[in-house]
C-alpha cells in the first residue's frame, strides 16, 4: 500500500478508467490537495531510440490535472477534463520518469467558487517529467477543466 488511501483509490480508479496509463505501469505515488505525482517505469516503455516514447512521458504528465482536480475538489459533485496540453520535450530520458504539478490555494478556491456557480471551472497545470538523475525531461503546460456531473 501506499502513503494514503485516496493514491490507492486512484491506481486502481486508473487500472479501470485509462487502461493504457496502467498497461504503461503509470502509479499515482502522491495526492492531495494542491499537489501530485506519478511515475512510470522506462523498462517496457522504450522507443527506436533506445530511450522513454514521446506518449509515455505525455501521459506521465497528462493524468496529473485529473488527479489535482480529484484530490482537490468534491468527486462527488464534479469531474475533471483535458481541454489541452502542451509539451516540451528537453531531454532524452533513459530511466524511470516522475511528473510532478501542483496548484496554489487562490487557484483552487477560485476554481471552486467558478464550478459552483457555473457548473465547470477551467484551470492550468504546469508539471515537469524527471529522470531518475532529477534531470527534467519534458514540461508541460495543460488546460484542463472542472465540471459538474450532469452539466
Amino acid at each position: 500500500m501506499t502513503e494514503t488511501p485516496l493514491v490507492d483509490m486512484m491506481n486502481v480508479g486508473m487500472e479501470q478508467t485509462i487502461p493504457i496509463a496502467h498497461t504503461m505501469g503509470v502509479k499515482v505515488v502522491a495526492a492531495r490537495p494542491g499537489f501530485a505525482a506519478a511515475t512510470v517505469p522506462a523498462a517496457g516503455n522504450g522507443n527506436h531510440f533506445g530511450v522513454v516514447y514521446a506518449g509515455v512521458e505525455f501521459t506521465v504528465a497528462e493524468i496529473l490535472g485529473g488527479i489535482l482536480a480529484l484530490a482537490s475538489f468534491d468527486s462527488v459533485k464534479y469531474f475533471p477534463l483535458v481541454k489541452n496540453i502542451d509539451i516540451a520535450f528537453v531531454g532524452m530520458a533513459k530511466s524511470d520518469l516522475r511528473a510532478e504539478a501542483r496548484l496554489d490555494e487562490d487557484t483552487i478556491a477560485r476554481v471552486a467558487a467558478e464550478a459552483a456557480e457555473h457548473g465547470k471551472a477551467d484551470f492550468a497545470v504546469d508539471a515537469v517529467v524527471t529522470d531518475a538523475d532529477g534531470q527534467t525531461v519534458a514540461t508541460t503546460r495543460g488546460l484542463y477543466q472542472l465540471r459538474a456531473h450532469g452539466a
